[in-house]
């Protein structure tokens, strides 16, 4: 498969709006807001959608897709819709025998575990994820003027799904392979960095407006171990995307103390999740990067006053993160978008931002 972005395609041209303008060091017309995991349970339209239909395969039928990621634009009046899909979906579409279990997560019907684990691991190719090329072709059509941003898992997220056989709480049997079998690791983690280049490479072919690289279990990892067992890995895959033309995002939970390190991987933006303020979190990944984030997702159960002071409070600390040499920033959560959370409060968020 070819694995070399094409900047030349169905992607529109959107100079006007705010999120691109943020994330590429311009000045929006409003401060942008999206939230991760915006569509999704939250909203009573996507479980009627989804009744009867499991989330995989609701991931690869394409019309379901564009109806579902357009859900929250519709009804929150956000600045970005994201591609909705699962951080799994090029790993099943390869071949990999997992499945989504409600209530627990991915589960890995053979955990990778050896070098031959690793050698058997299917290669990803164009037509197995020709759904998603579809769906973001549809999106384009009813988007307009919004931007569409595609979405990966990283490698290192990746890789403990496939070690652990599922979702884990101390990643004991991932850090035990990194640690004891450096090799096995690097060429699990190689990869796992080959299929999700040729993942955000079929998105940005497809005309997505940015990509995001979710790390969501990198907060596991102490710093050397992040720049030895995973950074190569996420900065190729930085490295193989800069040529499609679109602002690169990479976030994970609870990395504050791999902030510096996150940036340098080569992400024009760098999420940050609640834990630790903006202007903080910029002086951490260093100038020349815009910020996202970081509300906590908890705070939108807290009432309204509680909401609106977390809220300006965070926009006061990204106004400082800008003194602090950060290039923009996007307003979002510092996770997703809690199952129970009122889609009512969503909205009023983005209003919120918007005002000020």
């Amino acid at each position: 498969m070819n694995t070399t972005p094409d900047a030349v395609g169905p992607r529109r041209s959107l100079p006007e709006a705010p999120f691109l303008a943020a994330a590429t060091g311009r000045t929006p017309s409003r401060r942008p807001v999206w939230f991760m995991r915006q569509a999704g349970r939250s909203l009573p339209e996507y479980r009627s959608l989804r009744e009867g239909t499991s989330m995989l395969a609701s991931c690869f039928d394409p019309e379901m897709v564009c109806e579902i990621t357009m859900q929250p634009v519709r009804r929150h009046g956000v600045d970005a819709a994201i591609l909705f899909s699962d951080i799994v979906v090029p790993l099943k579409a390869a071949g990999v025998d997992l499945e989504i279990v409600a209530g627990t997560g991915p589960v890995v019907a053979n955990p990778v575990r050896s070098v031959a684990d690793v050698q058997s691991l299917p290669v990803l190719q164009s037509e197995q994820i020709e759904p998603v090329a579809k769906a973001i072709s549809l999106l384009l059509a009813e988007l307009k003027d919004v931007p569409l941003i595609g979405f990966a898992g990283a490698p290192f997220t990746l890789a403990s799904y496939l070690v652990e056989g599922g979702p884990s709480r101390n990643h004991e049997r991932t850090k035990a392979l990194m640690h004891s079998d450096p090799q096995t690791w690097h060429a699990l983690l190689s990869s796992l960095a080959d299929m999700t280049i040729a993942f955000l490479t079929a998105q940005a072919d497809a005309g997505v407006d940015a990509v995001q690289l979710f790390d969501s279990w990198a907060g596991a990892l102490s710093l050397a171990e992040y720049r030895e067992f995973v950074f190569p890995h996420s900065s190729r895959v930085f490295e193989a995307m800069a040529s499609a033309g679109v602002p690169r995002i990479h976030f994970g939970v609870g990395t504050g103390e791999l902030l510096g390190a996150m940036g340098e991987a080569g992400a024009d933006v760098v999420g940050v999740d609640w834990r630790i303020p903006l202007d903080v979190a910029a002086r951490r990944v260093g100038p020349g990067k815009a910020l996202q984030g970081n509300l906590d997702p908890a705070v939108l159960f807290a009432g309204p006053d509680a909401v609106r002071r977390e809220v300006t409070r965070i926009v006061g600390e990204a106004d400082a993160a800008l003194t602090a040499g950060a290039t923009g920033h996007i307003f979002n959560l510092g996770h997703g978008v809690l199952p129970a959370t009122d889609p009512d409060v969503v909205t009023s968020v983005v209003e919120l931002v918007h005002s000020l």
